[in-house]
């Protein structure tokens, strides 16, 4: 089993622990590709779903890998939680452990509320995306699509490309690729780079023209409209033509290498229509490793049955 309680951050998960999470995740493939895609894994384990802030891919993956484990599984939203009326997330959190659920997934807008949720509850918590700071099951399917393509993740040169100010998948993809012994460029203009590239242990520069040629996998960002908090941004046309890849950029990659994105895509800003869907594109499985590794995630942290993947 992992050797964190929760999954929280991808910062408190080992190599072992990634490694474990993806091995998992592939033993997985098996069954997803049956007629009858369930296993009895998590069979009378109660998980709650609670997303704080809208999601399509994260909370329809969870949901179906829920499923596909045999648990039982709640979903609540924000506008159908008692938050709303006023009542605090340590009540809501409170109250609905009492009825000795044994999982929290939650996605927020707010940073560092799963972190609050495991202070008001002894259920295991995996944080689905908490405002711009981690979304570790994320970075746990990007790293799935990208071994599985290459085979490993040592070594590998992989450039980050974007809003990385605003982006929790940078924040949590970029140590756990470092932690797999990949190399990371991160890449964008100079309103969206990160404070301190130290602290990520990253090189930053502006210009993806100038490592586009050298990169195995170039990790697009979306830009994230919704949490510019007043910062400066060229038209969708400017940043484009500069951050934007398109297949003349995709004509210079070398040639194995791959190009993925967390979605929603923002197409013909951070990535072209025509790039998204071409051969190098590893977006959709992506989505398809999301199910795969969201259910390793819930299967090692709940400890599922030995016979899960054989039965």
């Amino acid at each position: 089993m992992l050797s964190v309680k929760h999954l929280i951050d991808t910062y408190s998960l080992t190599a072992d622990d990634i490694t474990q999470i993806l091995d998992t995740a592939a033993s997985f493939e098996e069954v997803n590709s049956r007629a009858i895609k369930k296993v009895p894994a998590l069979r009378g384990r109660t998980i709650v779903n609670l997303f704080l802030e809208p999601s399509t891919r994260t909370k329809s993956s969870f949901e179906l890998a829920e499923k596909r484990l045999s648990a039982d599984s709640l979903s609540m939203g924000g506008s159908t939680s008692s938050v709303v009326k006023g009542e605090s997330l340590a009540d809501t959190i409170q109250t609905i452990d009492a009825m000795n659920v044994d999982m929290f997934i939650c996605r927020a807008r707010l940073a560092g509320t799963p972190q609050k949720i495991t202070e008001n509850t002894d259920a295991i918590v995996i944080n689905a995306g908490d405002g711009k700071h981690q979304h570790p099951t994320q970075a746990m399917l990007d790293l799935y699509t990208i071994r599985k393509n290459f085979g490993h993740l040592d070594g590998l040169k992989v450039a980050i490309v974007g809003d990385l100010a605003h982006s929790r998948v940078c924040g949590s993809l970029a140590p756990a690729l470092k932690t797999m012994g990949a190399h990371v460029t991160l890449v964008g203009p100079p309103t969206f780079q990160v404070d301190d590239p130290d602290w990520f242990g990253c090189p930053q520069t502006a210009s993806l023209d100038d490592v586009v040629e050298d990169m195995d996998v170039v990790y697009m960002l979306r830009v994230q409209l919704e949490r510019m908090e007043g910062a400066a941004i060229p038209s969708r046309r400017e940043y484009n033509r500069l951050y934007g890849l398109d297949m003349r950029r995709v004509g210079r990659m070398k040639d194995d290498a791959i190009i993925c994105h967390p979605g929603p895509m923002n197409r013909g800003m951070e990535i072209n229509a025509d790039v998204a869907d071409c051969a190098r594109s590893r977006i959709l499985d992506q989505v398809n490793a999301g199910v795969l590794t969201r259910m390793a995630e819930m299967y090692l942290l709940l400890g599922g049955e030995n016979n899960a993947v054989s039965d």
